[in-house]
């Protein structure tokens, strides 16, 4: 990593330039981005453990998941902006202060209500942690060459950290209990938070601007409004009152955020910002990426342990080719970037994605590892990598150094809530295809129905970047 980023950081942005190399603060903000992907998806092999230990009920359990997704997606924007008004480095601290401390929570709980209490807390510290890590490496590191590597480095470990989630999760919970699973955090996330008060720079917008607080609250309302009616999709359907009206709220709650932002003088997101080609075209293909391509972990594992009987350690082992494919794809991604442009490398990352969410769908009860799961994976998984570095590139280019923790948090908020959408309306298809059987072949067409879905979005992702996307990264 020292060979790869040998830029000064950027003496205008930064107030400690030369206190540390410039590796080590990528180092510590990468770290600190694993530590929030980690968490979306390390929990999901322990529930059954947690439901027997502390009485969880099925929608109780169902919330371990949601009340982290929520909180995170809600609060991204106010996060990001947040570091641009009172410093990266403090947000960078204080979300992963919040996060930390949640975890112990977590880990300790005795009672149901607290472990979703942390778990919500958990979200809250991402989401002011994770607009604050890629701020601080951009800020870092000069745009160009040198800032690709950076980032596609930024998307290999949150990428790795999101495929780590199953092997780690079912690990700690195989070798130890299902608390590990939220106590590992608690030294990790403690040495982190020690080497960035020792040694990442300081960085904001420095204009003196408050913050947009009826903004920030309409935002964050609208956005947990839309996140919680999605979450209940799956169990209560889409026609459901219990669906219908928290989604009616939040459009109706960002309609009246997009309305103060127009009015206000200092607005938590400048409308004028979406008008800029590269960020909202970069913006709207991470949404219809990530909405295929979170789908994945979750219907990769069930269709392991449901149908062909892994267990959940099994199931964490045979994704691991898939793993070292996005880690692949990432750091491949600046090299084609070079030579091929940003776009041309999103379109191809989202192609090869497609390619195997479509060889996916052609799983069967009697599927064997190689054709069922490893090579439709490294497929789905290199694409994804190859992808999501062009497009994390083309977002930042496009920003003020001002607007960079906004752009940050937006571009993140776009990839969760496309996961979240996209994983309740796969799970509604697959279910609907199932119709309540749980039979291997049952649950095998509906798996490969969901990819089938997830392809076909893939391809329309691909159509749309492009079309939209900017040639070269720094068009606005």
């Amino acid at each position: 990593m020292a060979r790869m980023l040998r830029a000064a950081p950027d003496p205008r942005i930064s107030r400690r330039t030369g206190a540390a190399p410039t590796w080590l603060v990528v180092a510590l903000a990468c770290s600190g981005q694993f530590l929030v992907v980690l968490d979306v998806s390390v929990v999901n092999v322990a529930l059954p453990s947690m439901r027997a230990d502390l009485g969880l009920s099925g929608s109780g359990l169902q919330w371990v998941v949601n009340a982290y997704a929520i909180a995170f997606a809600g609060f991204m924007l106010l996060g990001g902006r947040a570091g641009d008004l009172y410093g990266r480095k403090r947000m960078f601290l204080v979300g992963l202060a919040l996060f930390t401390l949640a975890s112990l929570g977590g880990g300790l709980a005795r009672e149901g209500w607290e472990l979703l209490a942390a778990r919500a807390a958990q979200g809250l510290g991402a989401a002011v942690l994770a607009p604050s890590t890629l701020t601080i490496l951009t800020a870092a590191v000069p745009e160009g060459a040198a800032r690709a590597r950076a980032i596609a480095t930024w998307t290999a470990v949150g990428a790795g950290g999101g495929a780590a989630g199953g092997l780690v999760g079912g690990l700690l919970v195989d070798g130890l209990s299902w608390r590990w699973v939220l106590l590992i955090n608690v030294p990790v996330g403690a040495v982190v938070l020690l080497g960035a008060l020792r040694w990442l720079p300081e960085s904001r917008a420095g204009d003196g601007r408050r913050l947009d607080l009826p903004g920030a609250v309409l935002v964050t309302a609208g956005l947990g409004a839309l996140a919680y009616g999605i979450s209940q999709t799956e169990a209560a359907g889409w026609t459901a009152v219990a669906t219908l009206v928290p989604l009616v709220a939040g459009l109706v709650l960002i309609g009246a955020f997009l309305l103060v932002e127009a009015r206000t003088a200092a607005p938590l997101m400048p409308l004028g910002l979406l008008r800029l080609r590269s960020v909202a075209s970069a913006n709207v293909a991470m949404f219809l990426s990530g909405s295929a391509m979170f789908c994945m972990w979750f219907f990769m594992t069930l269709y392991a342990q449901n149908v062909l009987g892994y267990t959940p350690l099994e199931a964490g082992l045979a994704l691991m080719p898939s793993s070292l494919a996005v880690v692949v794809g990432s750091k491949l991604a600046p090299r084609l970037m070079r030579g091929a442009g940003a776009r041309n490398v999103a379109v191809l990352g989202t192609v090869v994605a497609a390619t195997g969410f479509g060889w996916q769908s052609t799983i069967s009860v009697e599927g064997v590892y190689p054709t069922a799961i490893m090579f439709p994976g490294i497929l789905m998984m290199l694409g994804a990598g190859l992808a999501t570095t062009p497009l994390a590139t083309l977002a930042m280019s496009g920003a003020e150094p001002g607007e960079a923790g906004l752009v940050s948090g937006l571009i993140n908020t776009s990839r969760v809530m496309g996961g979240s959408l996209g994983l309740a309306a796969m799970s509604t298809i697959a279910a609907a295809r199932t119709a309540g059987s749980d039979t291997p072949a049952a649950l095998t067409e509906g798996y490969a129905l969901a990819f089938r879905a997830s392809a076909g979005v893939l391809v329309v992702g691909a159509v749309v970047m492009a079309v939209w996307l900017p040639r070269k990264v720094g068009v606005r």
